[in-house]
């Protein structure tokens, strides 16, 4: 686990450590029931005082990150990922557990043949259904995944999603740190595959170190974008002085873009701004997600649709 802390940055350090520590379990890179290091092994790690890193601790507990194991430490709670199905398995040995589980529930051949019949006389999936509360953040997603995928990609809110029209022909994806509340408004089994995001401090490792006379703009339609990268950049050891943040809502946010060392940006921002700017476009979905989802693509269109 790579975790920065800049002990001279404005922001504090216990909101750095909350930042690098849930983005770490989001993309994984802390891993479901992985212990974390004690409050002082991590003091000393990086040099701050344990009290600081126990409240960072206490707060993700409560927020539900993490939790207390007595006598054991502290530990990273379940996300509910969805589990991929192991690709050795093969097809004969997945018909016969299929028929095995039919007849232990009493199932007849004739009773399996006519609901098989009736699943693939079924509209086959032909597009992926973003479901994303916000609007902002479902832009960007939308916009990721359209570059990746050769198959259509459609966005929705909630109450869209609670429609069975828009369900219609559809493969309902979303964030994994959504998906309780998205499975809550679709209806009973319907599926819904789980994204997980892009570790940061991988992707930002490339760019490091970066130079100290360095002039970084943040720029993004969404809000939450533009605090974690900040966080993440000050976390490195950039100066607050030089990062500045742009909201790409906002007229006039792309003034004197092409005078910075870097753009730091989401690739719906980057497309806004002009090819004379030194862009570093950060994707949000990790890239083991892509691929998941390019399994489905290659499971319902053959193998000769590739992004």
């Amino acid at each position: 686990m790579r975790v920065w802390v800049n002990r001279r940055s404005q922001i504090p350090v216990r909101q750095q450590l909350l930042t690098h520590l849930k983005l770490s379990i989001l993309s994984g890179d802390l891993k479901s029931g992985e212990k974390l290091p004690s409050t002082r092994e991590f003091a000393r790690w990086l040099k701050i005082h344990p009290n600081t890193v126990s409240a960072a601790y206490r707060q993700l507990q409560t927020e539900g990150w993490v939790e207390f194991r007595r006598g054991s430490g502290v530990f990273v709670r379940s996300l509910r990922r969805a589990q991929a199905v192991p690709q050795s398995v093969a097809l004969d040995q997945l018909i016969h557990q299929f028929f095995a589980a039919a007849r232990e529930h009493g199932i007849t051949l004739a009773e399996l043949r006519e609901r098989l019949r009736q699943w693939f006389d079924l509209q086959p999936p032909d597009h992926f259904l973003l479901i994303e509360p916000d609007e902002e953040l479902r832009a960007i997603l939308a916009a990721e995944l359209r570059q990746a995928l050769a198959f259509r990609v459609e966005a929705a809110g909630l109450e869209r999603c609670k429609t069975p029209e828009a369900l219609t022909g559809a493969l309902p994806v979303a964030l994994a740190s959504s998906l309780g509340v998205v499975r809550a408004a679709l209806p009973e089994r319907t599926e819904c595959i789980a994204l997980q995001v892009q570790s940061v401090p991988r992707s930002l490792a490339a760019w490091l170190p970066i130079p100290r006379d360095a002039l970084i703009v943040v720029a993004s339609r969404w809000p939450t974008f533009l605090t974690l990268a900040r966080t993440m950049l000050l976390a490195a050891g950039v100066d607050a002085e030089a990062v500045e943040t742009r909201d790409a809502r906002k007229p006039g946010w792309r003034a004197g873009l092409e005078s910075v060392t870097a753009v730091v940006c989401d690739v719906v921002t980057a497309s806004q701004i002009h090819a004379k700017c030194r862009v570093i476009s950060f994707r949000l979905i990790a890239d083991s997600s892509l691929e998941e989802l390019q399994r489905h693509v290659t499971f319902i269109t053959g193998p000769g649709v590739q992004p």
